[in-house]
């Protein structure tokens, strides 16, 4: 496939994504750009290169970059144990304040990703032991650097990362000045979803960005800039192997499997490949960014729709390098074409009555059938909805039938 604007707006609009943008590194040089699609479904506001969007878990690797620049500078050390810096962070738990920047950084403290209800806050193992995604882990760094510097993260970020890389249109608090042009967040079936402005700083989640500023720093993370050479070296070496499926592993588990995948300090790796990678998730805007610093190539991309990854295989074996990654197989985003999909597509056009001996041979799980209801739904045909949730329920056991 050719990686042209008509190919990206086919695939964004089978991915009912609104919109796109799209930097390409080669060579160690910006390549260029495809961006395609509106900021607004409501609207016809087209993406450009300058759009701000939420950068997700993108802001991981920029606040990572600021942590190693103060680890360069003597502010604080990878392997002393963040307490030292931080006291008493989780009352009652000890593993806690043993936890370092290097297990936050590479996934290893314990912590998990966020904290709720069901999942409260504290060590789920001990810091070292393996990986599991935590975003509270960088929570905890940032609130430890804060204390160390005095500084908040956004002004921190700005000094060392944001202003050095002219990364002019980016921030981890809202600026007013992006609201002149800006992506808005889509759901999964491209309806207009809730967004924020964030007030406060977030290490994990928060950076506002375009893919022009966010190229700049792929540039950056290529020829080192701002880093001690071993420090440059080390953060894109894989310091834990990750050898179970799925970004969140709390509980201990037999068994192992291949995944490729490693973990550095703030990105993930292809460690057969040499390539390094980010996804980002917020919901309802998606973003992937992956590089090798052999082939000095790169490629970031935003999407304003929470559909966006599942077009990310096909985007990034064009732009970046043919053939399956072992980094978007791990994190196990559905494809825009899978079955599901094929059938919502058919259902819409054909009437899901019409579609229904196709997805009844499909033997799709019940969630997947909701799914499909739910995209009707989307698209106003209720009565196709209905009439599909109907059969669900048929199909359902008489227990869970009685119980529902």
């Amino acid at each position: 496939m050719a990686l042209t604007e008509t190919e990206c707006l086919r695939l964004i609009s089978e991915a009912a994504v609104p919109g796109m943008a799209l930097a390409i590194i080669r060579d160690g040089r910006l390549n260029g750009y495809v961006c395609c699609g509106t900021r607004s479904a409501q609207a016809r506001a087209t993406v450009d290169k300058d759009t701000v969007f939420d950068a997700a878990s993108l802001s991981k690797t920029v606040f990572a970059h600021a942590v190693l620049q103060l680890v360069d500078q003597g502010y604080l050390s990878l392997d002393v144990p963040l307490g030292d810096y931080l006291p008493h962070y989780v009352p009652g738990d000890d593993r806690v304040s043993s936890i370092t920047a290097r297990h936050v950084l590479s996934h290893s403290g314990g912590l998990p990703n966020w904290r709720n209800s069901d999942v409260p806050l504290k060590t789920y193992f001990q810091p070292g032991e393996r990986f599991s995604y935590s975003g509270e882990g960088f929570l905890y760094l940032q609130k430890a650097i804060e204390a160390i510097t005095g500084e908040k993260l956004h002004v921190l970020a700005e000094r060392l990362v944001l202003q050095p890389f002219e990364m002019t249109r980016s921030s981890y608090i809202w600026n007013w000045s992006f609201d002149r042009n800006r992506a808005y967040p889509h759901d999964a079936f491209g309806r207009p979803a809730l967004g924020g402005k964030p007030g406060e700083g977030n290490a994990a989640w928060s950076l506002q960005t375009t893919v022009t500023d966010f190229a700049r720093f792929l540039l950056s993370v290529l020829d080192g800039s701002r880093l001690q050479p071993e420090t440059a070296q080390a953060w894109l070496r894989p310091h834990i192997d990750i050898h179970r499926p799925g970004i969140q592993n709390l509980a201990s588990t037999e068994g192992e499997v291949a995944t490729g995948v490693a973990w550095g300090l703030g990105w993930g790796l292809e460690p057969a490949e040499g390539n390094f990678f980010h996804c980002g998730d917020n919901g309802a805007f998606k973003a992937f960014t992956i590089g090798s610093m052999q082939s000095q190539n790169a490629l970031v991309c935003f999407l304003n729709g929470a559909s966006g990854l599942s077009i990310m295989p096909e985007l990034v074996a064009a732009a970046f390098m043919p053939g399956d990654r072992a980094s978007l197989a791990w994190l196990d985003y559905g494809r825009h074409d899978s079955p599901t999909r094929r059938l919502l597509h058919t259902a819409r056009a054909q009437g899901v009555e019409a579609a229904w001996p196709a997805i009844e041979t499909a033997n799709l799980k019940e969630e997947e059938l909701v799914w499909i209801a739910q995209g009707l739904t989307a698209a106003g045909r209720d009565e196709d909805g209905l009439w599909l949730r109907a059969q669900i329920k048929e199909r359902q056991p008489a227990s869970t039938v009685h119980n529902s």
